[in-house]
């Protein structure tokens, strides 16, 4: 089958293309923002891109056009699609029909952490040889790739099982004779699906085993309010059988509040101190910490993560891992080695003295949390923060109020602060004490930080778009390049 995708550079449906491309189907696709390093994975898979969405890349017509949410109405693709009928579907509706109604089925939802917990789950799966598929939003550092099928009909994707491997179970199903479908981990986001189904992505899904990481309000453009993303929730809830499992953050109000509007499966909740997984910091930066369930000693964990966010998405990925049926004392070596998510707290310099890091920063909370791991490491050193109002959310000023208490970790602070952007943030930075400032332009911004930088500096670029490589220019200019 050819697949023309709509929207295929994006990290959702770059990996639903890799997907495609790797159960055989002929796969081309249309993006306005053609370049790498997406487009590189992309062609290296024999991917066609074409920039820009014009009628002509549907022509001839493919056999199935497969539709990025970002796609709307008036797009000159889309009603060429519309106009002459094709074939369409969303992403996330042709992955839970064509890929993932035969294999069990981990999902990970929430406001915060997906990423990083999906990309834990699949290392704690592979660690016991289990080749799992995934689908993350971001490229996870102990695969490379963001997408994989992971082993199919009893054999890895590529070449034979390994003797050490065995499917997971069914929760509450069978014998450890009885393998069942081969396991498949994906981020499950709340963000709706397409221009044609505004559902969020993850209802199509159909998990067994979803962990509920944490609920918060977000995606301001399109969502009026935290009810109406708890509704979302409630629908994904709905849809995890009575013989699966749902892994629930015992900290979250709002997730509470979720179940509590109706639960058909069972639950286990975590937290630091509190739920059937508690996890108690050995060291107060999140790098060590003991794991108890239901009051029996599981063991410790010593990893290269920080923060009580980190802590609480490695709970999420043992219980959920557990659930679906490994022994969790077998997987506590494995979070030694593993290698976080691309722009999550990643390294990208250190010069004279000077440490720069790339930060995936979307929400306040996000921001406090990652700053409060951070100081709890590096203790009185000064903490730097350049950050983008990027998100949707961000942009129209719903984290306003948020955003200066978020940043109460940090020494110094430079706001982009673009013309284009809708509300005034200089309240943000007078609301900072004297440590706030801000920049109309990237260029301006790396001056004012290299300004200030010194040695035994730390020095944290957030951002959840491209921020115009901000992170490594300035290392650049740190350089003297």
């Amino acid at each position: 089958m050819r697949l023309h995708i709509l929207g295929i550079c994006g990290t959702f449906m770059g990996g639903v293309a890799a997907l495609a491309r790797e159960l055989g189907h002929t796969v081309e696709g249309s993006d306005a923002n053609v370049y790498p390093p997406m487009s590189t994975q992309l062609e290296a898979l024999g991917i066609g891109l074409m920039s820009g969405y014009a009628a002509e890349h549907l022509q001839p017509a493919p056999d199935l056009v497969v539709v990025g949410n970002a796609m709307t109405r008036g797009n000159p693709a889309v009603e060429y699609m519309l106009d002459h009928r094709l074939s369409y579907i969303s992403g996330p509706q042709w992955l839970g029909e064509t890929l993932l109604a035969d294999r069990d089925v981990l999902a990970v939802a929430g406001t915060h952490g997906k990423t990083t917990t999906t990309s834990l789950l699949a290392h704690l799966l592979e660690s016991i040889g289990l080749a799992p598929g995934f689908l993350v939003g971001g490229v996870p550092g102990n695969f490379g790739v963001s997408a994989r099928l992971g082993r199919v009909g009893g054999q890895r994707k590529g070449g034979p099982s390994s003797g050490a491997a065995r499917h997971l179970l069914p929760v509450g199903e069978g014998s450890s004779e009885q393998p069942s479908a081969a396991p498949f981990v994906i981020e499950a986001d709340e963000y709706d699906t397409a221009f044609f189904d505004k559902r969020s992505k993850f209802v199509h899904y159909r998990p067994r085993i979803a962990i509920l990481n944490n609920l918060e309000y977000d995606h301001a453009d399109i969502f009026p309010d935290v009810a109406a993303i708890q509704r979302q929730f409630h629908h994904l809830v709905r849809t995890v059988p009575g013989n699966g499992r749902l892994i629930v953050n015992a900290h979250d109000v709002r997730l509470a509040e979720v179940l509590a509007m109706g639960c058909w499966t069972p639950v286990e909740t975590f937290g630091i101190g509190r739920g059937d997984w508690q996890a108690t910091l050995v060291e107060a930066d999140g790098s060590a910490f003991t794991v108890h369930r239901g009051g029996e000693l599981i063991g410790d964990v010593r990893w290269p993560l920080l923060g009580n966010h980190s802590v609480m998405n490695a709970l999420a990925a043992l219980a959920a891992a557990t659930a679906a049926g490994a022994d969790p004392r077998g997987l506590l070596p494995a979070f030694a080695t593993f290698e976080s998510v691309k722009r999550r707290m990643e390294l990208v310099g250190e010069v004279n003295g000077v440490r720069v890091y790339d930060d995936f920063a979307h929400h306040p909370t996000a921001i406090a949390t990652t700053l409060a791991g951070l100081r709890a490491k590096i203790g009185g050193a000064r903490i730097l923060v350049a950050l983008e109002p990027r998100s949707n959310s961000m942009r129209q000023g719903a984290h306003a109020e948020a955003l200066a208490p978020s940043l109460a970790d940090a020494d110094a602070v430079v706001f982009l602060h673009r013309p284009g952007l809708p509300w005034d943030a200089s309240h943000v930075t007078a609301a900072l004490g004297g440590r706030g400032s801000t920049a109309p332009t990237v260029d301006a911004l790396i001056a004012a930080l290299h300004a200030q930088a010194q040695p035994g500096d730390q020095v944290i670029f957030m951002s959840n778009g491209g921020f115009e490589a901000a992170p490594r220019r300035f290392v650049e200019r740190l350089r003297g390049g």
